[in-house]
């Protein structure tokens, strides 16, 4: 036996669940109500456009906070309704007036009805801050009357006549005891700030104050204008041809609230295969931990949804601050979320396409420029190349380093001023110039260009190219990985390395020390260590990642066979005591060649620097 028939929904059960659960922030009813008059407001334009309603001097939405009656009023001149209108929209609960609508008066192929809702339950956001809703309205229909929809809790409702005589709407909300932040001029102000700036329709705040006593002699205070809160055409809605420079930084200025100038922009309009506008800026870092802190505004026919969507924004343009606008957004009824991944894809993979478009577009025709902001972009760019494989493609050619001495090339000009013709392509950076600066010094001396590599995300970065770039072949070694292209060849007295070493362990306690001896293309430098690069590396990254001292590295003492001290070492006479004080000497020289000196090292080199400048002394006298 089967059987048939509709699922029937409980209002009393339904209603808590609207009022607590489908919206995850209070303050979001402001948004759908204000929506709901701005698509009131278009709904009548597209009957003025058929002919089929009198064009208006001016059409607006009122937001009126009034504290002594503890009201919140939302007003529209829009299109009205009727009692059977209201019984359909409000009474039935997910019944969308605007899809209905939008049946009837389908909009002509191109065009866009500017209509904002689609599900029908914005209007009952408003019981998640109020204890009774009135709806006062008069449709613009010939001959209709005006109606009043009272409710303390949506669910029980009286439908009354009004004496309303204007078309339109307004929408009372008496205010919740434990929500009277909602009858506060600037918190209203605030999240209409947040939500309206950029509604299609002008959007006035207005608030009702207690009359003020007027003393004999004083003149009566003048009325407050209304306050206008948005723009009702932001930037995004404009031709990139119709915008100067300055529009575009004022812009930037006044939704950031950035005052420091972005250092370029990307003005996106895409028409197919859907309807995207928007503009992203890239922003001045003030410094490198700042990389984090981007805002994308994501809008959805000029209604501001969320920031930073990460279904919609790829993962590495968080970098960026901007404001996206989707009108054919895929949103859930909360407009939270969104539906629909292969839709959402596409977006996400066209914007990923402008962005590295316009960076190889500022590489090949304003490198001088580019060059001068790589500082501030290199983060966003190389953890956009890790993160997206095709990112990385578009925008590899416009990958640059900068070398110590100020220059910046790319890879392939790199290899073709540093590397001989069969030889590894090896790029040797250091990651701190000021204390490599040594190390640095004896391969520029070389005619080596070393470039500077020294912001969190270049461990990575390097990791991923050697990985990635196959064709290349490119390697990266820090200055102190190894002494190649630094030493001579020479024949090395095993047995005097040897005694080297015993003695080099000897002096500095340590059994596992691997010492070797090299000449120096210099003979400035006693020694050097030498860190392989890989266990470096992952040294390091084990350290980033909370796992303590990390993996040891595997270090290597080279000692300089030109340098003097080198010699007095190999000496069997002269001072044992000395001696051991050279070698901690050395070594502790070397190591801050690399990097600072642990606390306890370093008042113990201090310390032995004083006693072998008084031995100097003595043996001078």
């Amino acid at each position: 036996m089967s059987d048939k028939g509709t699922v029937s929904i409980n209002a009393q059960n339904i209603m808590p669940v609207i009022k607590k659960w489908l919206y995850s922030d209070k303050d979001i009813f402001l948004r759908e109500l204000v929506s709901n008059g701005c698509d009131a407001i278009s709904k009548y334009k597209v009957l003025v456009l058929k002919g089929e309603a009198e064009e208006r001097d001016k059409y607006r939405v009122d937001v009126v906070v009034n504290k002594e009656e503890g009201t919140l009023t939302i007003s529209d001149n829009g299109i009205g309704m009727t009692a059977d209108e209201i019984k359909r929209y409000i009474c039935e609960v997910a019944f969308s007036g605007a899809e209905e609508f939008l049946k009837q008066y389908k909009p002509e192929q191109g065009e866009s009805s500017g209509i904002i809702g689609h599900f029908g339950l914005g209007f009952y956001s408003a019981f998640m801050v109020s204890k009774k809703v009135i709806i006062d309205t008069l449709s613009c229909q010939k001959n209709a009357q005006a109606v009043k929809w009272v409710s303390d809790d949506g669910m029980e409702y009286e439908l009354e006549p009004s004496e309303r005589t204007q078309v339109g709407t307004s929408v009372i909300l008496y205010i919740n005891d434990d929500d009277k932040e909602f009858l506060d001029k600037w918190t209203v102000r605030s999240t209409l700030g947040k939500y309206c700036a950029f509604m299609p329709v002008e959007i006035y705040l207005d608030s009702v104050e207690p009359p003020k006593e007027v003393k004999e002699g004083e003149e009566t205070p003048k009325p407050v204008e209304p306050e206008l809160i948005n723009s009702t055409e932001p930037l995004w809605m404009k031709k990139p041809s119709e915008c100067k420079d300055e529009d575009y930084k004022k812009f930037y200025t006044d939704v950031f609230h950035d005052y420091d100038e972005p250092l370029f922009w990307i003005h996106l309009n895409a028409d197919y295969p859907f309807n995207l506008k928007g503009i992203l800026f890239f922003p001045k870092l003030k410094n490198e931990f700042t990389a984090n802190e981007g805002v994308i505004k994501l809008f959805n026919n000029q209604v501001f949804v969320a920031d930073n969507i990460k279904e919609v924004i790829p993962e590495f343009l968080m970098l960026l601050k901007g404001c996206i606008d989707c009108p054919d957004l895929p949103l859930n009824v909360s407009r939270s979320f969104l539906q629909n991944d292969g839709y959402v894809r596409k977006m996400n993979d066209y914007i990923t396409r402008k962005v590295a478009d316009r960076l190889v577009s500022e590489f090949n025709t304003h490198r001088e420029q580019y060059e001068s902001y790589w500082k501030d972009i290199h983060p966003f760019v190389k953890y956009g190349c890790i993160k997206d494989e095709k990112f990385y493609d578009r925008v590899k050619g416009a990958i640059i380093y900068r070398t110590t001495a100020g220059e910046y090339l790319t890879a392939e000009a790199y290899k073709t001023k540093n590397i001989d013709e069969g030889k590894d392509f090896i790029m040797y950076y250091t990651s701190d110039e000021k204390r490599q600066a040594q190390m640095v010094e004896m391969f520029t001396s070389q005619g080596k260009d070393v470039v500077v590599m020294d912001t969190l995300i270049d461990n990575n970065f390097m990791s991923f190219m050697e990985y990635r770039d196959s064709e290349s072949k490119i390697q990266f070694r820090r200055v102190d990985a190894g002494t190649d292209g630094l030493t001579e060849e020479a024949k090395t007295d095993e047995a005097i390395q040897n005694k080297l070493q015993e003695a080099f362990r000897t002096a500095l306690d340590d059994k596992e020390l691997d010492v070797k001896l090299a000449s120096f293309k210099t003979d400035e430098l006693p020694a050097m260590i030498t860190v392989e690069e890989q266990s470096r590396r992952f040294s390091e990254m084990s350290r980033q990642w909370g796992q303590g001292a990390g993996i040891p590295e595997k270090r290597t003492l080279m000692l300089n066979t030109k340098h003097p001290l080198v010699s007095y070492l190999q000496k069997d006479d002269g001072d044992n005591e000395l001696k051991q004080q050279v070698c901690c000497q050395i070594m502790d020289l070397a190591e801050m060649a690399r990097q600072p000196l642990e606390a306890e090292r370093m008042v113990a080199f201090l310390k032995r620097s004083t006693q072998i400048l008084s031995k100097a002394v003595e043996a001078d006298k």
